[in-house]
């Protein structure tokens, strides 16, 4: 069990809506491990903009494990999609999540999917929007397969997405894809707000899930607002699961704030839940 926070690397545009600590690796890192955190989630845009060898040394320097490089950025700053109508926007979609993938391989890291995997549409029929995803989420797995790195599909709130919203919805799509290498990923502020029962459906898909972002009802901090995070956390860890668990929270009110509230809650609930430091 590691406990982590997601990074936003110099490329992503500073923004309130950005859900990372964001602005030089070097700060950002070392403020998060001072903090007690022991690893983190790299939140990306263009990789190739980045000197990977110092993205690397840096995360050692500060004892951090890069457990994970999302993509959310690709459509959320880029409006890029994998069941984009346009062709070309769906190639490039793809080509710069292999980019992603790439660097997470360097980085002995997975990759998400998020809202890049797009959304229904009206130019387009609910058959071809799947077609699409299929296509597009077996060419990555097939691509990411060598460099030893998984792909966790995101299960996202109709607020945001109107495709793949439930647990049951991504398992369906994992079981359709059908590659080793191709799972789940658990939002808890998602799950919150698409489940009927949090609980019952982590116990009931846990066998798809290989990451675990956390945040409150209302995006903010764990313990902000109104979620049980030790009977959640609990349940994971009842479900054998015993990965990372990631932040991914609005910066409320400052980076810094954010950081120390979440580690403060969330920390004594792992200790007593899993027992032992960080593996």
């Amino acid at each position: 069990m590691r406990l982590c926070y997601q990074v936003a690397t110099p490329d992503v545009a500073i923004a309130d809506s950005v859900t990372a600590y964001q602005g030089p690796l070097e700060k950002s890192f070392a403020d998060l491990a001072s903090f007690g955190y022991k690893g983190v989630e790299l939140m990306t845009l263009n990789p190739s903009k980045l000197d990977w060898e110092f993205v690397k040394r840096e995360a050692e320097k500060n004892d951090l494990k890069v457990v994970l490089v999302c993509t959310g950025e690709i459509f959320g700053q880029l409006g890029l999609s994998y069941t984009n109508p346009k062709a070309e926007i769906r190639a490039e979609a793809i080509a710069r999540s292999k980019e992603i993938i790439d660097f997470a391989a360097y980085l002995g890291a997975n990759i998400n999917i998020g809202r890049v995997r797009g959304q229904y549409c009206a130019e387009l029929t609910r058959e071809e929007t799947e077609s699409y995803a299929v296509q597009a989420f077996r060419e990555l797995a097939d691509y990411a397969a060598p460099k030893n790195v998984m792909i966790a599909l995101e299960t996202v709130t109709i607020m945001q997405t109107n495709f793949i919203n439930t647990l049951a919805e991504g398992a369906a799509m994992v079981d359709c894809v059908d590659r080793k290498n191709f799972r789940l990923m658990m939002d808890v502020f998602h799950l919150n707000l698409e489940e009927k029962n949090v609980i019952e459906a982590i116990r009931k898909y846990s066998s798809y899930n290989i990451h675990v972002h956390l945040a409150d009802n209302n995006r903010r901090y764990p313990g902000h607002c109104g979620l049980d995070f030790e009977k959640i956390i609990s349940t994971f860890k009842e479900c054998g699961y015993d990965g990372a668990f990631c932040t991914e929270i609005f910066q409320i009110p400052s980076m810094e704030e954010a950081a120390k509230n979440a580690i403060a809650h969330l920390q004594p609930i792992l200790g007593k839940v899993y027992g032992g430091g960080a593996k």
